[in-house]
């Protein structure tokens, strides 16, 4: 397929990417590279990829892009809560106006896939999973404009959304602020960590497992369009303090205490199903344990908080 990444230089991208190419797929990425960011140097080498410096808020080049799309990825975003809080006309424009935009665009054969943030959900029922029909109560702007950006791709007959659980694991386009990787960052560097509301859970799923997701869904697309799926891993419902222990266990120096005042300023707290993606025939390959273990290794390498959003 001939596929157009938005944001393919970011996070996500950088991962997604090679493994679309190693898959036999055209790519072409635009990114503005906003951060100075080389992660796709090693792409330059297949002659099946392009890339293009540029604004996915530019219908004019947006449109010219997707005419010889057969998919669209937008994984342009501001992610995160902060990011969002410190530029909400960013967050409002490319996280939703520009997805709305892809969607208007998209002749009725394109394909788009389009991953969106399960912080949609808040806050959700005690001890009850939420699923892909719970309701949807999005907390921060960042929740808000993805929710709404889903709703505009799901309008479309030929789409699909997945709703990442809390990514982790190294990226050539690290982020550190992410939380698995900020905890296990100030493990290994402060051996300290001060949490604010430990009893907030979340799930959590694998960088390279997002990536795999999306190939999967390339491959099974006619029986799986038209759905929301939720990415996560069954056996990573965690608190703040249970990852804690987790990561205690690989760093045995580690020590956190629970912050008796203060708040988070991302309020999720919620369990996740993701059966729905499971009877796809999706299964992880990347646990928290085999995560942890590679971001010790590149924390070797790694001792500059600039790999972050903010």
């Amino acid at each position: 397929m001939n596929i157009l990444v938005t944001g393919g230089a970011g996070y996500i991208g950088s991962v997604l990417v090679p493994r679309l190419l190693q898959a036999g797929h055209s790519v072409t990425v635009l990114d503005n590279f906003m951060f100075g960011q080389s992660s796709l140097a090693d792409a330059c080498g297949w002659d099946t990829f392009d890339v293009v410096r540029g604004d996915c808020r530019d219908r004019e080049l947006v449109k010219k892009l997707m005419a010889r799309a057969d998919t669209v990825i937008p994984l342009a975003a501001l992610v995160g809560a902060p990011m969002c809080k410190i530029d909400p006309l960013g967050a409002q424009t490319i996280n939703q106006d520009a997805v709305e935009m892809v969607c208007e665009l998209a002749s009725r054969e394109q394909r788009i896939l389009m991953p969106v943030s399960n912080s949609g959900y808040g806050i959700g029922e005690k001890d009850k999973a939420c699923t892909e029909d719970s309701p949807l109560r999005p907390l921060s702007l960042y929740g808000i404009t993805k929710v709404n950006a889903e709703t505009a791709v799901l309008q479309r007959e030929n789409s699909l959304t997945f709703r990442l659980a809390t990514v982790f694991g190294m990226s050539p386009r690290m982020r550190m602020d992410l939380l698995v990787n900020d905890f296990t960052y100030r493990a290994v560097h402060d051996r300290a960590l001060l949490v604010f509301e430990g009893h907030f859970t979340r799930n959590y799923i694998h960088v390279q497992d997002v990536a795999r997701a999306f190939l999967h869904a390339l491959q099974n697309f006619e029986s799986m369009r038209g759905r929301a799926y939720n990415v996560g891993l069954d056996d990573a419902n965690l608190t703040k303090i249970q990852l804690c222990q987790v990561i205690q266990k690989h760093v045995p120096g580690f020590v956190y205490v629970e912050a008796p005042i203060g708040e988070d300023p991302d309020k999720r707290d919620y369990i996740v199903s993701n059966a729905r993606l499971a009877s796809t025939g999706f299964k992880p390959e990347w646990g928290l344990d085999r995560g942890i273990r590679e971001l010790l290794k590149g924390y070797t390498i790694l001792r500059n908080v600039r790999y972050g959003n903010v």
